[in-house]
């Protein structure tokens, strides 16, 4: 459809009628900040409004604007023979620019969509052992899926950072390699700030001794099982994502 809005009228209108529609299905059904939002306002760009504001012919734009506008889009062009080379190779690379000005590139939120949906549960406790008996508390997050009980919320166009890291942490521990262990550390440490980016923290009168992660694979629950338990998700454990960490001892501290 997004070719189709360049387009004579009326056909651009319905294009972008058509994905608005699909925008406004993708906001429904998912989180993904303002995305869908942009991508709306994009498609109601070439609605053709004069119906409704009656049709009034605009003069020719003058020669010092039309210039630059035509030397600028046949640039755009040229330097878009690789982009759309790679747009239609099997190999097809994402987030890559051609161009050392950045005024081409592959860009695309996401290369592919998966059909599994892995997610992190961090955990803690202020056994200062643990053991097979320990008892651990749940973080609970704002967004991403945590608590199988918990109706899944609506946050778009709002971006929550940390709930799209944790996301990512989960398809690859690569994407949480940089700020996952200094996360957990300021949960040990009872940060106010981190904790506000949570929905619950299960210590509020102070920190744990311990926190640790675990990575599930969630599913929606059929009907079924809703009316059952009243879970929205039903969660496999698959493995330990971190093991149980706890705060360095200062040297020549107790």
């Amino acid at each position: 459809m997004p070719f189709f809005l360049f387009a004579p009228q009326p056909v651009a209108t319905v294009a972008a009628g058509l994905m608005v529609v699909t925008q406004l299905w993708l906001v429904l059904s998912g989180n993904f900040a303002w995305l869908n939002w942009i991508t709306i306002v994009l498609a109601l760009s070439a609605v053709d409004a004069s119906p409704l504001t009656g049709d009034h012919p605009q003069p020719d734009p003058p020669l010092w604007y039309a210039a630059p506008v035509v030397a600028v889009t046949a640039l755009v062009l040229v330097r878009s023979y690789r982009p759309a080379r790679n747009l239609l190779s099997r190999n097809q690379a994402m987030n890559r620019s051609y161009d050392p000005f950045h005024l081409v590139n592959s860009y695309g939120a996401f290369g592919t969509v998966g059909r599994v949906r892995d997610e992190i549960v961090v955990e803690g406790t202020d056994d200062p052992a643990p053991h097979e008996g320990t008892v651990w508390r749940e973080y609970g997050f704002r967004g991403k899926p945590g608590d199988p009980r918990r109706l899944p919320r609506q946050f778009a166009p709002y971006h929550l950072r940390l709930d799209w890291l944790m996301w990512f942490a989960a398809l690859s521990p690569g994407y949480a390699r940089a700020w996952f262990g200094p996360f957990v550390e300021r949960l040990l440490d009872g940060d106010r700030d981190t904790l506000r980016l949570l929905a619950h923290n299960p210590f509020p009168d102070a920190p744990p001794v311990h926190v640790r992660a675990r990575l599930y694979r969630y599913r929606y629950t059929t009907w079924r099982e809703l009316r059952a338990t009243g879970a929205w998700w039903h969660r496999t454990p698959l493995r330990e994502y971190l093991p149980p960490t706890r705060l360095r001892k200062p040297v020549g501290g107790p």
